[in-house]
């Protein structure tokens, strides 16, 4: 890549960042508030209990179910394309949702926002499509960052509408803002011609394959990213409960803590791309099992821990060391996939990445009623442990697979 095609797509992937920023944001404003916004259109406590967990999990299990197909449409027409289809299906449903009032409408049209849009994955595959592969962890981590920073900004501008007008507000301006975003990527962001099987580069006959995620390395780094997202969603769903009445604070000392672990992945971030560049897979495998042992040391501390002060800590630190799991993950995981198929495999990608979400909520919600809100942490600890394990295994597996690919061409001769 010439230096003036990479400064080209340096700017264009700022230009991704920012509308990454402005249209996630947009999302998130209604985020936190939907629970009260269901409280008062729900006719009973079951039906506002059902809808307050189903308005979080239907998009993504939408996501879910549709990733993989975007993604492959996304290899064949463009990912351009598919950035301004999902961007018009999230302006589409946030108009709807505005001027709906009824609960299981409002699911429903959760639910399909979810399959309509998935603007995540076609983003990631246009920004790998005009970055240079060496610096593909950093691409990836630069836009988990402006997806992080869309999440507080839109919270916080979401409170602000409420405060001062009603929750259609919230979803109107979201919609606006969505519009807008897609009308950006169309005139501002160039097309990108697919990438075909002549034009592939690197093992063009394995990329022909079927099932591209079952291929050794990718499915054992989709099960480590799953594990370690599972264990980062487990206390989503009691967090609140935890801090408030472990150690009885205020509502916003339980803000903080939270908005902190979203402050140390987007400091460190980038960082952890920088440190994580040119690493062979076994090097990045290696180190995400100390990672995870970190991690494991850091829950088992914050079970422990009576201290909010030291509870507070602990959450920045492990943001910290967040910023050095999904991004790079995911850029090995699309190194691993070669360039021919990246729609696809991004899009496997995140579906694993919306099915670990709910997995880690629902078990979170589970085992602190089941066992007890006390012990929390000392089951997400248990599955950074898993984890471990399985990057470990990983890093086994595909040092024995390259050492049986280096010695199969003596066998031949040998005979």
């Amino acid at each position: 890549m010439t230096a003036s095609l990479a400064s080209q797509g340096r700017w264009q992937i700022h230009v991704l960042f920012a509308i990454q920023l402005v249209s996630m944001g947009a999302m998130e404003m209604s985020g936190p508030f939907w629970p009260v916004h269901l409280k008062s259109l729900s006719s009973s406590d079951w039906l506002f209990g059902f809808a307050g967990i189903a308005v979080y999990v239907g998009p993504m299990l939408g996501i879910m179910l549709t990733s993989s197909f975007w993604g492959r449409l996304g290899d064949r027409t463009g990912h351009k394309l598919m950035m301004i289809r999902a961007l018009a299906g999230l302006a589409v449903t946030q108009m709807a949702l505005a001027y709906s009032n009824d609960v299981w409408m409002i699911l429903v049209l959760r639910f399909l926002q979810g399959a309509c849009a998935g603007y995540i994955a076609p983003a990631q595959a246009y920004g790998v499509s005009i970055e240079d592969p060496s610096r593909r962890a950093r691409l990836f981590a630069y836009l988990q960052v402006s997806t992080n920073l869309g999440s507080m900004v839109g919270a916080i501008l979401g409170g602000v509408i409420l405060d001062i007008a009603t929750f259609f507000w919230i979803n109107f301006t979201a919609s606006i803002l969505c519009a807008l975003s897609a009308v950006a990527v169309w005139i501002i962001l160039p097309d990108v011609q697919p990438t075909t099987a002549s034009s592939a580069s690197a093992k063009p006959s394995s990329q022909r394959q079927p099932g591209v995620w079952r291929q050794p390395p990718v499915l054992g780094l989709l099960v480590v990213m799953g594990a370690l997202l599972v264990s980062r969603l487990i206390p989503q769903t009691p967090f609140s409960l935890y801090v408030s009445g472990i150690f009885n604070v205020d509502n916003w000392i339980v803000g903080l803590c939270y908005g902190l672990q979203a402050f140390g992945f987007v400091v460190s971030a980038s960082l952890w791309a920088k440190y994580f560049e040119g690493r062979t897979l076994q090097s990045v495998l290696g180190r995400m099992a100390l990672v995870a042992g970190v991690c494991i040391l850091l829950m088992v501390i914050a079970g422990l821990t009576r201290s909010a002060n030291v509870f507070i800590g602990i959450y920045f630190l492990w943001g910290i060391l967040l910023g050095a799991t999904t991004p790079v993950l995911m850029s090995q995981i699309s190194n691993a996939a070669g360039n021919l198929r990246q729609g696809h495999i991004l899009g496997i990608a995140q579906s694993t990445i919306q099915f670990s979400s709910i997995a880690g909520i629902a078990l979170g919600g589970w085992f602190s009623q089941a066992v007890g809100l006390e012990y929390t942490y000392f089951l997400v600890a248990a599955v950074y442990a898993v984890a471990l394990a399985g990057a470990l295994a990983v890093r086994f597996r595909n040092g024995a697979s390259a050492n049986s690919a280096l010695n199969e061409p003596a066998t031949e001769s040998s005979h």
